[in-house]
């Protein structure tokens, strides 16, 4: 067999869509997986969707979730060029090849015929426009065109017979030729359509598997047909069930779903979002969640991929997250939290030490970056905001005497003293004097201190709050 070739083949349209990355993800790994290559190229033939900035950014999310490609525009290989819009030559003659074979014909029907006619076909609407210029000769469509006439080219679709194809995910799948529309394949200004570019552009560039969505299966027997057309090997196919948001709507960024750019400016980590969506529609053969790029790699396997779309729970990928964030250093953690600790509070009268012992203590309790400003928010506010739960445990009647003994013990500490060693022996003084144990002794502290329930070592965030405040709140 030849060597494997992947493709990604993203539109510069904005964003990284979940869904565009974790087709990425699995041409990557179906690339490496074998020891092939996987290749970038931009499709940008839609050219009024185009948004500045998006192609660096395509470049940016791939180089930072560690998907280096071995060809693409900035890294030319023998099968370039890697962009379509640089491309319109090579679409031109092969279009004009498949109408030489028969897979295609030239049309010169102006807009508002064919709009006309969709609208007195709509009976038949999933046939799209039925072209009278398809009774044309070649040489009278070639007169034509030699006269200055606009034209189309468009895809010619035999009336009967059935046209087949093995999907890796969904099996057989096959469809009666007389069903099929027979869109455009190359529109008037030299642009071709999606429908065309990519069939070329996959054989010239000698790609054997393409993944893509499962919406484009009922496209891939007229893709298949202009492969026989120019007597191609077709590529092996995978299509993937789509990333939904529930269970009816599919992820969308046109939607203001969640991109990979959004997870990102929030906190989380780029290992964490790729082993999550790695996840989203493939199943590993052992009960295992935690991957690295190179354990997926050995990993992968088309044949683990689901046919049911995969449901993207936003709870799920802040777990994997948190377990990623366990592993990282203080140092690294401190470069993640600071700048959403930053944006949301003066940190003007912190010490450095302070700030890195505040997200040391909260380690645990965070699953994303910007979860620590919400975490931390009792150490800047003056006020305590207590729950109702809160206010009714704090009810019990031996809590005051527990705290009055904690008061007195802390007030005794030097300023020097003030250090989390100290104060866990003023709660374990208090534990004896008090005599409350477990709950009586660490909840009215907690709340009487910090205003919540549960939360990071006690001892350690009493130091943080600074003698000052916390005998302030405990004086009630």
């Amino acid at each position: 067999m030849s060597k494997v070739r992947t493709r990604f083949a993203p539109s510069p349209t904005g964003y990284m869509h979940i869904g565009n990355l974790r087709t990425a993800l699995y041409e990557y790994l179906i690339a490496k997986h074998d020891g092939g290559d996987f290749i970038l190229r931009i499709e940008d033939t839609d050219q009024e969707r185009e948004v500045a900035g998006a192609v660096d950014m395509i470049y940016d999310v791939l180089d930072k979730t560690g998907l280096h490609y071995d060809e693409g525009p900035d890294k030319p290989g023998d099968v370039g060029p890697y962009i379509q819009s640089q491309r319109l030559a090579i679409y031109k003659e092969y279009a004009d090849k498949l109408v030489e074979l028969g897979g295609a014909h030239y049309c010169f029907c102006d807009e508002e015929t064919i709009e006309a006619a969709k609208k007195e076909n709509a009976d038949h609407e999933e046939l799209g426009y039925i072209d009278p210029c398809k009774s044309l000769t070649l040489e009278e469509a070639k007169q034509r065109i030699a006269n200055g006439e606009k034209y189309v080219v468009r895809q010619t679709i035999p009336s009967s017979g059935i046209t087949s194809f093995e999907d890796e995910v969904y099996g057989h799948i096959e469809v009666e030729n007389a069903g099929l529309s027979e869109g455009v394949l190359l529109k008037s200004d030299g642009y071709p359509t999606y429908n065309f570019a990519n069939i070329v552009d996959d054989h010239l560039m000698n790609i054997t598997h393409v993944v893509r969505g499962n919406e484009y299966l009922s496209s891939t027997p007229k893709y298949n047909l202009i492969y026989q057309a120019f007597g191609w090997e077709p590529p092996v196919y995978i299509h993937c069930p789509p990333v939904m948001k529930d269970e009816t709507h599919k992820l969308s960024k046109r939607n203001g779903d969640a991109s990979y750019q959004d997870l990102i400016s929030k906190g989380f980590l780029s290992e964490a979002i790729l082993n999550y969506i790695a996840l989203l529609g493939w199943s590993p053969k052992e009960e295992k969640e935690l991957f690295t790029l190179d354990e997926l790699i050995q990993e992968f396997s088309v044949d683990r991929i689901s046919k049911s779309g995969a449901i993207f729970d936003n709870d799920k990928l802040k777990w994997m997250n948190g377990q990623y964030l366990k592993e990282k250093s203080l140092d690294e953690l401190v470069n993640l939290c600071l700048p959403f600790l930053q944006k949301a509070y003066d940190l003007s009268d912190k010490s450095e030490e302070w700030i890195q012992k505040l997200i040391d203590v909260h380690r645990d309790h965070i699953s994303y970056g910007e979860e620590i400003v919400e975490q931390v928010a009792l150490f800047f506010e003056d006020k305590m905001q207590v729950s109702v739960e809160a206010k009714e445990f704090m009810q019990d009647e031996s809590i005051p005497h527990t705290l009055e003994v904690f008061k007195n013990h802390l007030s005794n500490l030097s300023d020097e003293e003030f250090d989390e060693e100290h104060v866990f022996a003023c709660i374990k003084a208090t534990q004896k004097e008090a005599k409350a144990r477990g709950k009586m002794l660490y909840m009215p502290i907690r709340i009487a201190t910090t205003g919540i329930m549960h939360g990071p070592d006690l001892a350690k965030s009493i130091v943080l709050l600074g003698k000052e405040k916390v005998l302030s709140r405990l004086e009630g």
